[in-house]
């Protein structure tokens, strides 16, 4: 049985060389860029979002390192098919697992596959890659035209 090491490489390889929901949304009716100078990372993230704040599709665009685009596209199927309150729930959990911070009682959320990004944490220069999607996220839910920056 692998260990969470290899299983985290496995699955950063897989999802950054085939990343799943890559590509335009043209019925999308949210959209955000995030951009990590640091690396040159850069991401445009589509959302189809219904009335009732239920995340329909979600799809990316942009070219980046490994973690990022592995990210992006763990990230877009996790939010497939929840409501705007579970995907903010979900980036709490994440921001948290991949900082090493705490997420207050009561509000932990489970990751699924999302948790083997949780090995990010062990090296710190990579946490800014594997958030770009999650912060563009945030921008793109709350209607923000500016592009989200990482060093921001």
């Amino acid at each position: 049985m692998p260990d969470l090491r290899e299983l985290y490489q496995e699955m950063i390889v897989d999802h950054g060389r085939h990343p799943r929901n890559f590509g335009p949304l043209p019925e999308a009716n949210r959209h955000a860029e995030g951009f990590n100078p640091l690396c040159g990372d850069q991401l445009a993230l589509h959302l189809k979002l219904r009335d009732d704040g239920l995340i329909e599709d979600a799809r990316f665009e942009g070219s980046g390192c490994a973690i990022s685009t592995a990210s992006a596209s763990l990230m877009t199927e996790a939010l497939k098919g929840r409501s705007r309150e579970e995907a903010e729930a979900l980036f709490a959990a994440f921001h948290a697992l991949v900082t090493g911070e705490s997420v207050g009682p009561g509000s932990a959320v489970p990751l699924g596959k999302l948790a083997v990004l949780g090995g990010v944490t062990q090296f710190p220069t990579r946490v800014k890659c594997a958030t770009l999607a999650w912060h563009t996220l945030q921008a793109a839910l709350h209607g923000e035209t500016r592009p989200v920056s990482t060093e921001d």
